[in-house]
């Protein structure tokens, strides 16, 4: 018997085919990462003056991380999209950002042909703003060795907005409060989680960023303020302190040779007084200079020298750092790299971001080498 179709059955078949086709497809997710670690040998470390021999705990080159994330198409230019990104120390194993699961980014979000729109933990805009400007970033000798809040500038509960149009990126992001986590004193957890309504403004933090790229040069303009709270680190004991960072950088471009520069300007609230033992005062400007040469493809040697200068009788650090990086393929690469400290009288910063408890004597002046290996999927 031949089989018939009814006109039952034609209905069926039509509303299963139109649902086949507006049945939008899967989001798109992906499992990324990469793992950076070395041995760092530091000079002149504590009051004995000694050697330190380790393997930092957050970074060689970049910090050591794993992630998701994943995009959906909702049709008419519209996607939907999430990021949740775990960072870890290699020397140990053990999560980072205060033992956050997704420490380094926790968002979800729309975007479209208009920006996106993101909710969660994420990135402020001074990280974006400096991504172009700052050669060696989260380095374990670089801007994190003079001010450490720069390479963990993240906040919890952020409400964020990016949008790139014809070269001008524009980005603004405002938190209700900004690290719920105690892992202090220190910015990988600074205890002010704010959203109370008892003290609306405590723990708040916001940022904004204007940007310009072109093939050859960039220009960026950012600033970052983070709010106070009862018990929080770092001084911030009150919604009345603030912290507060205005940067402008930028880079420029000639053939092999990569060019990078900038300021950040800082009002710090709750900084201690000067007196015969702290130089570090409210007011502060850290400059850089810094530059990359693409010797091959593969052959990468780049540097930056670093100031930091405390205003109104503090003093000042400066630090210098050259890198040398050899990549045997897009995924995985070696490197070396030393660098060196030179503390005013009163402070006592140490020449690595690695790890706490590398800072010498105040006054002192420390040198550090390190080489490493880093792999990525």
């Amino acid at each position: 018997m031949k089989p018939r179709i009814t006109a039952m059955g034609m209905s069926v078949l039509a509303v299963v085919g139109a649902q086949a086709q507006t049945t939008p497809a899967p989001a798109a997710v992906d499992l990324y990462g990469l793992i950076d670690t070395g041995v760092e040998r530091i000079t002149n470390v504590g009051a004995t003056g000694g050697s330190l021999t380790r393997m930092p705990n957050i970074s060689g080159t970049l910090p050591s991380r794993w992630g998701l994330r994943g995009i959906e198409d909702l049709g008419g230019g519209l996607r939907a999209v999430f990021t949740l990104e775990s960072g870890f120390g290699p020397d140990n194993g053990v999560s980072g950002q205060g033992g956050r699961l997704f420490g380094r980014q926790a968002l979800v979000g729309l975007s479209g042909g208009w920006g996106t729109v993101a909710l969660g933990r994420q990135y402020t805009m001074l990280f974006w703003s400096l991504l172009d400007a700052d050669q060696l970033g989260p380095n374990v000798y670089g801007v994190g060795s003079l001010d450490a809040y720069i390479p963990n500038s993240r906040a919890d509960n952020a409400i964020t907005y990016r949008g790139s149009f014809s070269g001008v990126s524009v980005g603004a992001g405002y938190s209700l409060g900004r690290d719920a986590v105690n892992a202090g004193p220190s910015p990988a957890g600074t205890n002010c989680a704010g959203e109370n309504a008892a003290d609306k403004t405590a723990c708040r933090e916001w940022s904004a960023m204007v940007k310009y790229d072109s093939p050859a040069w960039g220009v960026a303009l950012a600033a970052d303020e983070i709010r106070g709270g009862a018990g929080a680190f770092a001084g911030l004991t009150s919604s009345a302190l603030k912290d507060q960072r205005v940067t402008l950088n930028g880079y420029a471009k000639f053939g092999p040779v990569k060019v990078t520069a900038g300021v950040i300007r800082r009002d710090n609230d709750a900084a201690a007084p000067l007196s015969a033992v702290n130089g570090a005062s409210a007011r502060s400007n850290l400059y850089w200079i810094g530059g990359a040469y693409i010797a091959t493809p593969a052959l990468i040697l780049d540097g930056q020298f670093y100031q930091l200068n405390f205003n109104g009788g503090g003093d000042q650090s400066t630090l210098a750092v050259l890198r040398v990086s050899y990549s045997f393929s897009k995924r995985a690469m070696v490197y070396a790299q030393a660098a060196h400290i030179s503390n005013g009288a009163r402070l006592a910063i140490s020449v690595s971001s690695g790890q706490s408890g590398s800072n010498p004597v105040a006054g002192g002046s420390q040198s550090a080498v390190m080489v490493g290996v880093r792999t990525s999927f």
